[in-house]
């Protein structure tokens, strides 16, 4: 049988050379401790996402202030909480197998949840427009404190390379700071940090500069970027395909593409959030490959020669293969699958399997009105927080050395998530 074109390194122009060409995609952990540092659950995890053959792992969000987590058990590199220690473990783990681990570098912006701070922050005072009362009203920062977030990026970054992560991401997408920037929704500035799209993407490309002039030439800095916000009035794929060729001129290694934010979840694959994200323009044949995102992609590559990554929808080993080989991607990302089939890049690239596992497709409370499909708006939303729930309490158990639970509840599932992140919020330091 002959080699799978999965198994094609992937040189890198820094020179890195991922031994690959499937990544993890990031998900969000939650295993730090009440002062938002790594534990010994992260290495247990991570030895074994190592161990399963794929190329590029991507952390979840590891925060550049931990007043402003994504959730309260993100990691955070902030100078008052120390944990370097920590951080070398986890990156030692995390590369076990000779592949590579990457920190997704990230600040949560306006989607910091009232469980973390009242007030959260973001590029100007428009808050989510989300039912729930999950997030506080967000208070524009100012140029002052732009700057000095800058700095922070550029010094999270360096930190990875100094504790021996191989390569580090910039978060810009999923409605997160750097997202909101880009957004012409959330950023109502009238400064240098805002209305042109020159001037939105300006905190971006100073972040990557700073961080470049940081780590030097040789070291991966990979930048996580939406396709578009599939909002009206939102960021468009017109703007997206501008600020490629920005990060074109900043030298970015890797370019992930997905969609959305909180207010439009394109990048879960959720019910009514995958509709907007096929137009018209799109081929039945794109469709039949899965991929959320490959359609974007495929239009990015043909203005940039950044190496791209595409995460989300990926399934059959078919679809990852035709992706690569027609040069639509470069690395196919994998997220879900993961959680419960850690081996899983083993088994494809050796032939085993033609299809990763796809649980999300029939995990649901229960039949008829209590699925994703109810016309019960409060048990659609648990349907949706149940599946995310379901994928996270998996995270839970590896960590925790057990092997993953396909038979667990939804519901259960939900209980047990949100009274873990309850008593998380409860237990932070500052």
């Amino acid at each position: 049988m002959s080699q799978s074109v999965l198994a094609t390194p992937l040189t890198l122009p820094c020179g890195a050379v991922l031994p690959n060409r499937l990544g993890k995609g990031a998900m969000t952990e939650g295993l730090a401790d009440p002062h938002n540092r790594a534990t010994d659950r992260h290495v247990t995890l991570y030895k074994r996402w190592a161990a399963g053959g794929t190329g590029m792992l991507l952390t979840g969000n590891v925060q550049i202030d931990r007043r402003y987590l994504e959730r309260p058990g993100n990691v955070a590199i902030d100078g008052s909480n120390g944990g370097l220690k920590a951080l070398e473990a986890y990156a030692a783990a995390g590369t076990s197998n000779n592949n590579h681990l990457w920190m997704q570098i990230s600040h949560a912006g306006r989607q910091t949840p009232k469980a973390v701070t009242s007030e959260p922050v973001g590029p100007s005072a428009v808050p989510l427009n989300m039912p729930g009362g999950l997030f506080g009203e967000p208070r524009a920062l100012s140029v002052e404190e732009i700057e000095v977030l800058i700095d922070r990026f550029a010094n999270a970054c360096l930190t990875a390379k100094q504790t021996g992560f191989t390569g580090a991401q910039i978060h810009a997408a999923h409605g997160y700071l750097l997202s909101e920037f880009l957004s012409p929704i959330a950023n109502k500035r009238d400064d240098q940090y805002g209305g042109s799209l020159e001037n939105r993407a300006r905190f971006l490309l100073s972040v990557l500069r700073k961080a470049r002039a940081a780590v030097g030439p040789d070291f991966p800095i990979s930048v996580k970027l939406n396709s578009s916000d599939f909002q009206q009035g939102g960021y468009t794929h017109e703007e997206c395909l501008q600020v490629v060729e920005w990060l074109g001129q900043e030298g970015v290694d890797l370019l992930e593409i997905s969609g959305g934010n909180y207010e439009q979840p394109s990048m879960m694959g959720s019910d009514g959030a995958m509709e907007p994200i096929y137009d018209s323009h799109v081929t039945e044949r794109t469709k039949a490959r899965e991929a959320y995102f490959l359609n974007y992609a495929k239009s990015i590559k043909q203005v940039s020669t950044i190496p791209v990554m595409v995460t989300g929808g990926f399934r059959s080993r078919a679809a990852m293969e035709d992706a690569i080989r027609d040069g639509d991607a470069d690395l196919v990302g994998i997220a879900r699958p993961l959680c419960i089939m850690p081996d899983l890049s083993n088994k494809l690239l050796a032939g085993q399997i033609d299809m990763a596992p796809a649980y999300e497709q029939t995990l649901r409370l229960g039949p008829g009105i209590l699925g994703p499909q109810s016309n019960i708006a409060l048990i659609k939303a648990l349907n949706f927080g149940g599946v995310q729930a379901w994928f996270c309490e998996q995270i839970f158990r590896m960590a925790d050395g057990l092997d993953p639970d396909p038979k667990m509840g939804v519901f259960r599932a939900f209980l047990r998530y949100q009274r873990g992140e309850g008593a998380a919020a409860k237990a932070l330091v500052y």
